[in-house]
């Protein structure tokens, strides 16, 4: 929500002071300007990166839009469920977890938050996290250093979309400089139409070097910034769930392992220790 508020506001007060200086909107616009820098922008983004990453920047895009990052209800959410896991493996053995690892979309504790359900990288981590110690196949100790590695490698994958934002919001300015001197080529060729053809395409020319700057310091950059704090946030959120799971593996109690992870989470994202307690007691007993 925020985003499109920011977006307005940087449009609102450009046109607005715009106005007030005695321009008018529509001289702004000149179709041929944004072709030469959509288009050009487009090429770039083709070139900079392979598909997959073309891909997730437009999921991450998108991410964006929605007020992506893990709220309040997730962090709690994600709390319940290794409480309730945790719970189920102390009391019924470790064993007992395996048909929820198995088969999480039908296991009874999954469906339970169909948020988290419904996000596949997430019930994934948690799931093969979980796996080699219902299998005995790692030590306790061992088990940390493997889930910092998939996190590093979901990290590593995340800074995809970042770099071609990067490299779009740095070339934008050069881009409407190139439309706006292929816009002062244009001119020179009709020269000896008069000082009215002149300024018009002058002023197609100068709208060149505008729409670059405008979008890269008015969209694509503060963009950029936004989707470096949700990948923050989400790595935030998998260390949180990599820590209870390795705290629960070295055979901390449940609910003191769900606490080592509270403790990682940024403050206001979680209740305090007493409330957590008494929420996932009473979840667990409803």
């Amino acid at each position: 929500m925020f985003i499109i508020i920011g977006y307005i506001v940087v449009i609102a007060s450009t046109l607005t002071a715009f106005i007030l200086a005695g321009g008018k909107p529509l001289s702004l616009f000149h179709l041929s300007e944004v072709i030469a820098i959509g288009g050009i922008t487009l090429g770039v983004m083709l070139i900079c990166a392979p598909k997959t990453v073309l891909i997730k920047t437009i999921g991450a895009l998108l991410g964006a839009l929605k007020g992506g990052g893990p709220n309040k209800d997730d962090y709690l959410d994600l709390m319940k469920i290794l409480y309730e896991m945790f719970m189920l493996g102390r009391r019924n053995g470790l064993l007992a977890l395996d048909e929820h690892v198995s088969t999480p979309e039908s296991s009874s504790i999954f469906q339970n938050y169909p948020k988290f359900l419904g996000s596949e990288d997430k019930v994934t981590f948690l799931c093969s996290a979980l796996r080699p110690i219902i299998d005995g196949k790692i030590k306790p100790d061992q088990l940390e250093p493997l889930l910092k590695a998939e996190i590093d490698a979901k990290k590593h994958a995340a800074n995809g979309p970042i770099n071609v934002l990067h490299l779009v919001g740095d070339s934008l300015p050069g881009i409407g400089i190139i439309a706006a001197v292929m816009g002062i080529i244009v001119t020179m060729g009709v020269i000896d139409q008069g000082p009215m053809m002149i300024g018009y395409k002058v002023s197609a020319a100068l709208s060149g070097t505008f729409y670059g700057i405008f979008a890269a310091y008015g969209f694509v950059n503060p963009l950029c910034n936004l989707i470096e704090f949700n990948n923050e946030s989400e790595e935030s959120y998998y260390i949180c769930m990599s820590r209870a799971i390795g705290a629960f593996a070295r055979g901390l109690a449940p609910i003191m392992a769900v606490e080592l992870a509270r403790r990682s989470i940024e403050a206001g994202l979680v209740p305090n220790a007493d409330d957590l307690e008494n929420i996932l007691k009473s979840s667990t007993s409803g």
